[in-house]
């Protein structure tokens, strides 16, 4: 069975627990509102995520064009990360959910994220943020490591056309970037309108796709509560982080 096969079979099963798994679309809507809200309003510009998996922001952002780097039925097209097919300044939205941490060469992907994106055109992260309760979560309960001492690799320094995305994981890598290091790599051409630190302890504690749900939906509303007080303490609890970037 090559790559593209394990994939699809992987988006299957993923297609299969969204729809028996009220609580995770019940969270998952929350977390695309979000991203909603923060998009740059330009009635011209294309909305566009990469790494759609299934596709279903779309329930929330209907006009967003799905893509992956497969084509499967739950998208619109395939992309390369790294070589877009849009034209330059044709996009206003870029969405990226949980994918930055799955890109290799993050200093290439954002120049072409830049080259596509129109003036004053958004790149929005939703990625893994590493709290202290994060590390613990990320580091030990799930499969992607997290890399936080090893090496980003910028660039790709053998210059060769990313042709072929290889599977890359790094969970680290986001916060590494653009809080540890307080994105000094990315200013010259990125302004850094937010940095939304999110516990979504709602989350952990629903398992997610692979994991075990350990509440019943019901007490959803609870878990907010609880979600909305460890908002005050975010180097602890935040699990979640939403990156807002503007081009400049």
């Amino acid at each position: 069975m090559n790559e593209a096969d394990e994939v699809l079979l992987e988006l299957e099963k993923h297609n299969k627990i969204w729809n028996e798994k009220l609580l995770l679309r019940e969270i998952y809507k929350e977390f695309y509102e979000l991203i909603k809200n923060n998009l740059f309003i330009d009635s011209n510009g294309k909305i566009v995520e990469l790494g759609s998996g299934i596709g279903k922001i779309k329930e929330v952002i209907q006009n967003c064009i799905c893509t992956d780097r497969y084509d499967s039925n739950y998208v619109n097209h395939s992309e390369n990360a790294y070589e877009l097919s849009y034209m330059d300044s044709s996009v206003s939205n870029l969405i990226l959910f949980d994918v930055f941490h799955h890109l290799q060469y993050p200093g290439d992907a954002l120049k072409e994220f830049h080259r596509v994106l129109s003036d004053s055109g958004r790149l929005l992260l939703f990625e893994p943020h590493l709290s202290l309760l994060g590390i613990f979560v990320y580091g030990l309960f799930h499969p992607e490591p997290l890399k936080v001492f090893e090496k980003i690799e910028w660039s790709n320094s053998n210059n060769a056309p990313m042709l072929v995305q290889s599977y890359y994981a790094a969970q680290g890598n986001a916060t590494r970037i653009f809080c540890w290091e307080n994105s000094v790599r990315i200013s010259t051409d990125w302004n850094v309108l937010k940095i939304i630190k999110i516990p979504a302890i709602s989350y952990v504690a629903s398992g997610g796709y692979t994991g075990t749900q350990l509440y019943p939906s019901k007490f959803l509303s609870f878990m907010r509560k609880i979600d909305k007080l460890c908002t005050w303490f975010p180097a602890f609890f935040a699990t979640r982080m939403l990156i807002v970037l503007e081009k400049k």
